[in-house]
């Protein structure tokens, strides 16, 4: 990945907590890396649930919506590291928990789609 592409990333993240506290979620941790892939957020809902939260962004729809780029393969990864955090960290175990994508598209200031248990 390149430069530009690594801090457009780095920036749909920040916006994404941003985002995200204003919408009551409270973040745990940030690109929470595991043997074989990483979770960009892990935050705790206001009824307790935990979330593991994959950020997209896209400058443009030519190639697809944001969201197609979290294939199957790409869950399974998110879904290992979630399964390490939790063994890491005990405490969360018990926690109802989901999947959620927030996408920004097209460099706008509009808010970004969040597809809540998105897988």
């Amino acid at each position: 990945m390149g430069w530009f592409s690594q801090n457009k990333g780095r920036q749909a993240e920040q916006n994404a907590k941003h985002w995200l506290n204003q919408h009551g979620i409270q973040i745990l941790a940030e690109n929470h890396r595991c043997k074989g892939g990483e979770i960009d957020l892990i935050g705790l809902d206001t009824d307790n649930t935990l979330i593991f939260i994959e950020v997209k962004a896209r400058q443009n729809r030519n190639y697809g919506h944001a969201t197609e780029f979290v294939d199957a393969r790409k869950q399974q990864r998110i879904r290992r590291c979630a399964e390490a955090f939790l063994l890491q960290h005990s405490d969360y175990q018990n926690h109802a928990m989901r999947f959620d994508v927030l996408a920004f598209h097209d460099n706008t200031s509009d808010a970004p789609e969040w597809l809540q248990n998105a897988f």
